[in-house]
Formats: structure tokens, sequence, C-alpha cells
């Protein structure tokens, strides 16, 4: 596994902190799985962010993990520590483990069973984070039951699997657009033999169904109790208090995301050579992230909408979704359009419906 020298992890913990511009500072440790790194290299960063941090400076670290290899010693430092801890787990034993298993094959889930029960034994907040799959989509109310009644998380985050069959070749936005394929064409479906995603993607008309059912429940029985965070950004935006997920907003480009090597890139869904703005050990962080190359990276994910999205009534709700999706055309054959556009409109039409009742 690549890892990260410490002469370049305070440079990056350095520039990341001299680049802030508000009191807040969040560094989020993800992807692979960061819990291999070991605990020692979290104690150093802890200690370079002390050494490093600006006065007045408050820090707070995101671990996103599948917690196998969270023990009482991770525990008792993530809590004194009061990292923010991010989940993964997709279900149920049966849906999670059909795509979430070990090197050798075997199933991870009661791993991770065990990992809930320490967090809530060390009293640790921690989100859930469900990726949604072609199987767990059609399952949408056995998922949402299992994790707010057995998982028990501070927050509960889906999202949508969408893996291009050519992902490790093509980078987003490079895509030949004359082989696109119509919104609705089988293409544009997992399962298929000529399909443009993985077998594992999310069907766009299941990720729909996915959503309106479980905010269905939600609705009936848990708002202001559960935080599911899907619902609560559109209500927010409908509120007119903005988007709460970079997804659903109008510009992108705050995600950057930086390798073991120093490389940093326009976002961490965007780590192809295309998209490298650099290396911290030529470049500033700060200067990479407010460059003009990636404000352009950032107003783009408006300014190449087609106009298809643009006439669209969910416009201000969903702008697109992330650019990574956009690889099918529209029904008169403009590209750009998302992968996931069908179902977001079955679900941001049921919220409207509904939003009245959740106002009132």
């Amino acid at each position: 596994m690549p890892r990260m020298s410490e002469s370049l992890l305070e440079a990056h913990i350095r520039q990341y902190l001299a680049a802030q511009t508000g009191p807040e500072v969040v560094f989020t440790w993800q992807g692979g799985e960061p819990t291999l790194m070991g605990l020692d290299f979290f104690r150093r960063v802890v200690e370079l962010q002390a050494r490093h941090r600006k006065q007045g400076q408050r820090i707070e670290n995101d671990l996103q993990t599948n917690g196998v290899l969270l023990d009482d010693e991770w525990c008792d430092f993530l809590k004194q520590h009061r990292f923010l801890v991010g989940l993964s787990i997709d279900g149920p034993a049966a849906l999670h483990d059909a795509y979430r298993y070990s090197k050798g094959g075997k199933p991870t889930f009661d791993r991770v069973m065990a990992a809930v029960a320490r967090l809530h034994k060390h009293d640790i907040r921690f989100n859930a984070l469900c990726v949604v799959n072609r199987q767990n989509a059609r399952r949408p109310i056995d998922v949402y039951r299992f994790l707010r009644d057995e998982v028990r998380p501070y927050i509960i985050q889906f999202i949508p699997a969408v893996e291009r069959t050519n992902f490790n070749a093509v980078a987003p936005g490079y895509w030949n657009a004359d082989e696109l394929p119509l919104m609705g064409d089988t293409k544009a479906k997992p399962g298929q033999v000529d399909s443009i995603v993985t077998d594992w993607s999310v069907d766009p008309d299941d990720w729909g169904y996915f959503l309106t059912r479980i905010w269905d429940e939600w609705l009936k029985r848990d708002v202001g109790r559960i935080f599911v965070d899907q619902f609560e950004n559109v209500i927010s935006q409908l509120s007119g208090d903005g988007a709460q997920k970079c997804v659903s907003g109008q510009f992108c480009g705050k995600g950057l995301a930086i390798e073991h090597n120093g490389d940093v890139y326009s976002c961490d869904h965007f780590v192809y050579p295309e998209y490298r703005l650099g290396n911290i050990r030529k470049i500033h962080e700060g200067d990479m992230a407010f460059s003009e190359r990636q404000k352009d990276f950032g107003l783009a994910k408006y300014k190449t909408l087609p106009k298809y999205c643009r006439a669209c009534r969910y416009l201000s709700l969903c702008w697109g979704e992330c650019p990574k999706n956009r690889f099918i055309k529209t029904p008169d054959g403009e590209p750009g359009l998302n992968y996931l556009c069908a179902g977001l409109k079955k679900f941001y039409g049921k919220v409207l419906l509904d939003y009245p009742r959740v106002r009132g």
C-alpha cells in the first residue's frame, strides 16, 4: 500500500492550515481504507495539526472507514480527538456482503457490526454511509429500517453506486460523445451486455424508487428524529438555506483530493491526469485551490448543463448532480445528461408534492 511520507504529511497539514480563511478547518481522511495507515500515523497527524494551526483555528477530523480494524484502542483515540467517523455499511448481512468482502473473499458484515457495537460503547458519534447498488436499491425499506433500528447512526447517508465500465481508462468529461446512449436506452442500464456501467451500478429508476420509498417512511415516522442527509439537504434547499451537499449545489470545486505522493486533483472523483493541479512539493495547496483552473472546474458544473436540464423544473434542486455521472444524452440527443436523471426526477417530484406537509 502506498504511504505518504512524514515530510509530505507535514507539508500537507502546514499548507492546508495556512490556506484556510475561516475559523473551522476540516481534514477528511478516506479511501482506500485510512485505518490501514495505523494509529501512529493519526497520532502524528494530530501532533502536526496542533503544531501548525493558526491562532483561533478549530480543527476537525473526519474518518471514512469500513470499520473492520476498529478495536478499543482505535475507539479511545477517535473519542479523545473528536474524530467524526463515517462507517460504510450497505444494509443487512446479505445485502452488505454482496459487494463488501475481504481480500480473501470472506464476508465482512459481522466485523462491521462489531465496529458498530464498539462505537456505541465508546459513545462515538458516527454516520452510516450506505452505497446504493443494483441489489440493495430494490429493498429500500429493509435497508432503511436496518440502519435506523440496528446500526443507529447519528446521520444516514446514501450514495448511488455509479461506475462506468471504462472508468479506469477514460476521465470524466472526456468520453466520446458519439458513443453516449440516450436517456432510457438499455446501454444506460446495468446488467445489459452492452451497458456503459458496471453490473453493480444502481439502475436510475431503482435510485428513484429507493429514495421515494424511504422518503415515505421517513415522512410518516421519522421527521425531526432521524437525519437522512438527502432529505435534510433538499428541505434546506426548498427552505431557501441552500444545498448542504456538493452534488446538489450549483457549483462545485471545493473537494480537492491529495494523493500519497503529494499530487493534488480537482476532486476525489476526478483523480485522473487530466484533473491534476500540481504537487505540493512545487506549488502551495492554497494556490492550487484558488487557481483559475480550479475555479473553471467548479463553474463548469453549471456552464456545461444541457438545455434539457436548464429547462427542468427541478434544476434548482439538482443542478445536474455530480459531473462525473453526466455520461448519457438527453432525449433530443444532447450529451451531458446525468445517468441518474430519471430517478432524480421521481424523487424530486415526490418531494415537491409532499413538501407542504414537511413545512407545516
